[in-house]
């Protein structure tokens, strides 16, 4: 059994007392804030029949692991998600759903990993997936940015990028990998098939042999004077264009 996970802030924890309440082990919260914003939490909470805990703030800070915590933090069960990548993929190969996966390289700022799950979670992507050596992993931060999404999301961290980019274009999924240079655009690009979209960090961009194995480039187009944007805004443009391209006409 996976031990308990500590997640913190009124989004986060209140996304997962909403979706997953029977996995909340306990919620503790400042009992000197009296706002509206925290007693419509903790009536919420209550609602739900979780555990509640009063606590100072420098207790629920220990527990978070940081000071932006809100106020409210919570010990969580891990939820259940598919244990690989390969039985993500059956699983919506027999529900006849067109894969939408975002990849990540060199994304080492949990803040950015977190905002890239919350984007990929509103787009619809059906899981996020890293390099284990090149990549930050799920923590409290991650989670507190990602307002619920590092829950439902599936975040895969592989061992060899490459590899698993081949492997998924063997299941027939088209890898398109976003470059500054690349001569198409992304609204060229067909985005309705199964498709995983490559994003590196911010000033490197992808590692060569990403860049390499990918079966398309494309741009985002700048308009200003900046160069480029933050891989989360840029993950946000690309996916809901994919999101967008496969709406029903």
């Amino acid at each position: 059994m996976s031990s308990p996970k500590v997640i913190f802030g009124f989004h986060a924890v209140g996304v997962r007392i909403k979706t997953a309440p029977a996995s909340v082990l306990e919620v503790l919260f400042d009992a000197s804030r009296r706002d509206a914003r925290m007693k419509t939490f903790i009536a919420r909470a209550q609602e739900s029949g979780v555990r509640l805990v009063e606590a100072d703030a420098l207790r629920i800070a220990k527990l978070a692991g940081s000071h932006g915590h809100q106020g409210v933090a919570a010990r969580v069960s891990p939820m259940q998600q598919s244990h690989s990548i390969d039985e993500l993929l059956e699983g919506l190969e027999a529900a006849g759903t067109v894969p939408l996966l975002l990849v990540l390289d060199g994304v080492t700022d949990p803040h950015n990993l977190g905002a890239c799950l919350r984007v990929a979670d509103g787009a619809g992507a059906h899981a996020v997936i890293a390099p284990k050596d090149h990549a930050a992993g799920i923590n409290a931060t991650v989670a507190k940015v990602a307002s619920g999404a590092a829950d439902t999301v599936p975040y895969f961290m592989v061992t060899n990028l490459a590899r698993t980019l081949n492997e998924l274009k063997e299941r027939n999924i088209w890898c398109v990998g976003t470059s500054d240079d690349a001569s198409g655009t992304l609204y060229q690009c067909d985005l309705k098939r199964p498709l995983a979209l490559v994003l590196g960090a911010e000033g490197e961009g992808m590692r060569q042999l990403t860049r390499k194995t990918c079966d398309e480039l494309i741009s985002i187009p700048m308009a200003g004077a900046v160069e480029s944007l933050n891989v989360s805004v840029a993950s946000g443009v690309c996916l809901y264009e994919a999101m967008r391209q496969r709406q029903p006409t």
